[in-house]
């Protein structure tokens, strides 16, 4: 059979991968913190005819230059996937508890069994739980005042330890934060930390806000829910509350509250993008359509 057919078929395969990965751009471009997707290719193995030769010299001295190989093109196949990470716009909702992030930092997020996670401490082991980052920051109150996202996962920070009589402390360890519930408001600062004014009209701090930086967030794996798990690629991994850094420190940027940060996804750049996949899908279609033309021409040799 024809190289040429073999090689349309993976130009094919190659293209339909892109348009998988425009149209999930395409249907989360209203996704809150969502990183589009971006697809590279490369060629495959060329099949050499003939191989490179350096320059000789002749019997009777005359010189011959060299020649360049002559290799004939497998096709295509995908490089990479890649996630950009670069900032969305920002879209305000003047909503206390949604957070938008202007820099590379993520939140932390944890879930595990009771014996993972400390309740009344508002405390747990990052080495035990199962954490997740993201970028999306509309955040929830539990029935415990602890703050959590929509799946019920526990926003990372450094909890205070409630003190009727004094300021609160820092408990220097990784928990959840927890906004009592007699406060009569609560607000978070751009560097994270979530204050509130007790029901006696003192202003107290319940928390600290932590926030996770990688040296390659490309590396991360999506798993879903506006979330990323940590994988070997990302950089160093997250095992104790020093490990975090606060927000406008190490790269993290300044926290904004009653803000979202948008989807990066550029509508005009995937549909262009969108075209361009149609027309390169179109061509490897006709390429298999004359490769089969030409076979059908040989076998009718035989008439």
């Amino acid at each position: 059979m024809l190289r040429s057919m073999y090689a349309g078929i993976s130009g094919m395969k190659g293209f339909q991968t892109q348009l998988d990965t425009i149209g999930n751009n395409i249907a989360n471009v209203n996704t809150y913190g969502y990183k589009k997707g971006r697809v590279t290719f490369q060629d495959m193995m060329s099949q050499t005819m003939t191989g490179a030769q350096g320059p000789t010299e002749g019997a009777n001295g005359n010189t011959r230059g060299g020649l360049n190989p002559s290799q004939v093109g497998l096709g295509s196949q995908t490089g990479s996937i890649d996630t950009i990470h670069t900032q969305g716009n920002r879209q305000t909702t003047n909503r206390p508890l949604d957070l938008s992030l202007e820099g590379d930092g993520m939140f932390m997020l944890a879930e595990g069994g009771t014996d993972d996670i400390n309740t009344e401490g508002k405390a747990f082991n990052l080495d035990n739980v199962n954490t997740s980052f993201t970028r999306a920051g509309n955040f929830y109150l539990d029935s415990e005042g602890a703050i959590v996202n929509n799946e019920g996962k526990y926003l990372v920070g450094e909890p205070y330890t409630i003190n009727q009589n004094g300021p609160n402390t820092a408990q220097n360890n990784a928990g959840m934060i927890t906004i009592p519930e007699d406060a009569q408001s609560f607000s978070i600062q751009p560097d994270g930390a979530v204050s509130y004014v007790d029901v006696n009209g003192t202003p107290k701090v319940a928390g600290q806000i932590r926030l996770a930086n990688f040296a390659n967030p490309s590396g991360l794996e999506k798993v879903g829910g506006n979330s990323y798990r940590y994988t070997t690629n990302a950089g160093e991994p997250i095992a104790e509350l020093g490990d975090l850094s606060l927000a406008g420190e190490d790269g993290t940027g300044q926290m904004v509250a009653g803000a979202l940060e948008m989807s990066n996804v550029d509508l005009a750049e995937s549909f262009t993008e969108m075209i361009t996949a149609q027309r390169g899908f179109q061509a490897n279609t006709r390429i298999i359509t004359t490769s089969d033309e030409i076979l059908q021409e040989l076998v009718n040799l035989k008439r």
